[in-house]
């Protein structure tokens, strides 16, 4: 499974009405990664929901240090990849830090993100989170 920015909001915010299903999804997932553009989204959101700093740092730092999550470190061949693809697909509105999210499930074969992004559905994955 494949661990999105609003999927990690879900898991994070416990007032979240999805927060029980991301929690559920997660512990039954046989793999979990994410990427470091990922984490940059999610501390951006917790800022512009102006919730507060400290656990949401610890909530990253526990999944970092975890065994639980693998972590894609995005360098210059997976960025350039990501904007390619935003390329290849100028007619959709998808961020970077998605197109690279797709790449990174394409390498590793994901299917189903913990997502509520529909991103995820044009490019041909499983979202796992109601809008």
């Amino acid at each position: 499974m494949f661990l999105d920015t609003s999927g990690l909001m879900c898991l994070f915010d416990r007032k979240d009405r999805r927060h029980k299903t991301a929690v559920e999804h997660y512990k039954v997932a046989e793999s979990r990664f994410t990427h470091n553009y990922v984490i940059a989204e999610f501390i951006a959101l917790v800022v512009s929901r102006r919730l507060p700093m400290v656990p949401a740092l610890q909530f990253v730092k526990a999944l970092a240090d975890s065994q639980e999550v693998f972590f894609v470190w995005v360098g210059q061949p997976l960025h350039d990849r990501g904007l390619e693809l935003l390329l290849d697909r100028s007619d959709k509105t998808w961020s970077l830090c998605d197109s690279i999210s797709f790449s990174v499930m394409s390498d590793q074969k994901i299917r189903e993100a913990l997502t509520t992004d529909h991103d995820f559905e044009q490019a041909g994955f499983v979202r796992l989170l109601a809008r």
